[in-house]
């Protein structure tokens, strides 16, 4: 079963294949409490349930209902939503309400696709999926009247280095393409705001982010979940083990790869592991230092060892005496997973991807009733004059 982005790349082919239409729901700013953050997205095609989530389920039915009415006209438009426990303000532009008592207010911008009028964005993701490499979308996302830019105007940088697309305001259109490069360099979305004497434009640029990568080194039980879990990530997994036996594709029916290694050989998945998150587990004390070694002199952004911190330490000392720059030892984590106590495959496999989510998003894996800070960290947002010479609205 797919998830995230392949399930949204799944649907929207699907859509294309019979000429259908859909619209998608993105979310592009949140104030406050929200369950799901920037970049969130969800297809509604015209028949057919939605695929993806904006929210922990609480707006998804209400956007659903009513998006085809909402871009009846064809043009982009932002819907405001709120999840705080009332609304006062009775102004029919205000957010609608939905009484949740997380007081947070998300931004969703609703677009039509069809064959006729493709999204540039979804070619952008499916490039950032195919290629394994970044891309930027930078979209206006408020306006003010008779500005020269229209919410859901937008440049978008592929991962190619290529730029598609341009912004009809010259000073405008430079300043978001520096953010934008900083924003790729960065690897993280902002919001940015553009002010000039008649008013500001709202601009977010949004980092889409090449699929996380898994190779497993070890194919027996306890992979299985591992792999199978992982997948419900939207990650791609590759299984790796020197044992034919253990190395069959149909015990992986949903790795992206399955492969049988001689660890005899010289290694030859560097480019595979840099990069990659790399859990080390064969249950061998051969292969386990014939991999765990390799790796170590690579670029992998975590590396973890299955086993007893004796057993791992006494594999380091060999691997230091066979020689070599060990470059991601400050990555590597033994013995690998949260400490959760449980000792099923299962639970095993949690451990282990808890542990990784943690150190991708650089948190400790903590119980969050202990965490006096907000769970989410919020959406960096940058505020810049347009030069004075110049004029953002329409003349």
């Amino acid at each position: 079963m797919l998830s995230g982005t392949s399930a949204l790349l799944g649907a929207i082919a699907a859509v294309e294949r019979e000429q259908g239409q859909a619209v998608l729901a993105t979310v592009v700013k949140v104030e406050g409490s929200a369950y799901r953050r920037p970049g969130a997205r969800m297809l509604i095609p015209l028949y057919g349930g939605t695929v993806g989530t904006i929210s922990g389920g609480c707006l998804e039915s209400e956007v659903a209902k009513k998006a085809w009415w909402l871009t009846d006209s064809g043009e982009p438009v932002i819907r405001r939503y709120s999840t705080a426990t009332q609304d006062d303000d009775d102004d029919q532009d205000a957010a609608l309400t939905f009484g949740l008592g997380c007081n947070g207010t998300v931004h969703v911008l609703l677009q039509r696709h069809s064959a006729e009028k493709p999204l540039a964005v979804l070619e952008l993701l499916r490039q950032v999926r195919e290629r394994g490499r970044a891309g930027v979308q930078a979209t206006v996302i408020s306006s003010y009247r008779n500005a020269r830019v229209r919410v859901g105007d937008h440049l978008l940088l592929y991962p190619d280095g290529s730029e598609r697309a341009r912004l009809l305001d010259p000073a405008l259109d430079a300043q978001v393409r520096a953010a934008m490069a900083e924003t790729l360099a960065r690897e993280r979305s902002t919001l940015r705001s553009y002010r000039d004497a008649r008013g500001d434009v709202e601009v977010f640029c949004e980092y889409l982010a090449p699929q996380r990568r898994l190779v497993i080194f070890g194919a027996g039980h306890d992979a299985q979940p591992l792999v199978h879990m992982a997948k419900l990530l939207d990650w791609h997994v590759t299984a790796v083990d020197g044992r034919a036996h253990f190395a069959r594709a149909e015990r992986f029916p949903e790795a992206d790869a399955v492969l049988q290694v001689d660890t005899g050989s010289p290694y030859a998945l560097q480019a595979l592991t840099d990069g990659a998150l790399v859990a080390v587990m064969s249950h061998s004390y051969s292969q386990d230092r014939h991999w765990l070694g390799a790796v170590l002199q690579g670029t992998p952004v975590y590396v973890g060892q299955l086993g007893p911190r004796e057993r791992t330490e006494r594999l380091l000392g060999e691997i230091r005496a066979q020689g070599g720059e060990l470059t991601a030892l400050q990555r590597l984590h033994y013995p690998i997973g949260l400490d959760i106590g449980g000792d099923t495959p299962e639970s095993v496999a949690t451990a282990i991807l808890a542990e990784m989510t943690a150190a991708l998003n650089q948190r400790d894996g903590g119980m969050l009733k202990h965490r006096q800070a907000a769970i989410h960290a919020t959406t960096p947002q940058d505020c810049s004059e347009i030069e004075p010479a110049t004029r953002l609205s329409a003349s």
